[in-house]
């Protein structure tokens, strides 16, 4: 590979381990829901992988249908931005409403007393909760919810990729588009799925006994409050 190219792969790595690390949305939608949804380290990964390849091939595609109709870089960078809108929104929507379930669940399974009488005029109390009569509504979020991600995962741009694609493609060298997306998504990918690992199993050691019945309603505020750093702040 030339020198410029070689460049440009190091700029493409840096700029996704960057990305990728600053952006909480990239990684701690997925931290939070594998633990409230009480997700497998293995579906934790295929769940993360997924939505990373969702995320970057979108922006690739994206960047390719530019350079092949030859649509300005400014146009591109607006189209990019607009889906972050989009992905942003989808992110508060996402989290409010699934911090509202979470309340609501919580709320439900409070333990709370029932007395009971006997035909021999005996009565006592015991404790009571609801949770495994509301067990289908957690198994259906379990199986939408990933979904959900990708989804929003496919809307978010990776905007940094966009200008470093244009290079190779203004000097005809579709050998170094490949390479430069293909070090871009692999960093990317690469990156959430160390940071999530890392952050579930931080999780694990916290003493999180106490809040247990609360972690739908901590994920979702987690998820609202990355939505809102993106569409607010400009993470």
């Amino acid at each position: 590979m030339s020198q410029e190219l070689w460049i440009l792969v190091f700029t493409a790595c840096s700029i996704g381990f960057i990305h990728t690390l600053f952006g909480p949305d990239h990684y701690l939608p997925f931290i939070v829901m594998s633990k409230s949804g009480h997700w497998s380290m293995k579906k934790t990964v295929i769940v993360t992988f997924l939505c990373g390849i969702g995320h970057v091939l979108s922006s690739i595609i994206l960047g390719i249908i530019g350079i092949l109709f030859g649509i300005a870089i400014l146009k591109l960078e607006f189209i990019e931005s607009f889906r972050g809108e989009i992905a942003a929104w989808l992110l508060i929507a996402f989290g409010l409403l699934y911090c509202i379930w979470g309340i609501r669940r919580a709320y439900i399974n409070k333990p709370h007393k029932h007395l009971h009488f006997h035909k021999n005029g005996s009565e006592h109390l015991h404790d009571h909760m609801h949770k495994n009569e509301h067990s289908h509504v957690h198994s259906g979020s379990k199986k939408t919810t990933p979904w959900i991600l990708f989804i929003i995962f496919v809307f978010g741009p990776c905007e940094p990729l966009i200008p470093i694609l244009m290079y190779p493609a203004a000097k005809s060298s579709y050998f170094g588009l490949i390479i430069v997306a293909l070090t871009f998504a692999i960093t990317t990918i690469a990156t959430m799925l160390l940071v999530v690992l890392a952050g579930v199993y931080g999780i694990k050691t916290l003493p999180l006994k106490y809040i247990e019945k609360y972690t739908h309603a901590i994920a979702g505020f987690t998820i609202f409050l990355c939505g809102a750093a993106i569409q607010f702040l400009g993470l």
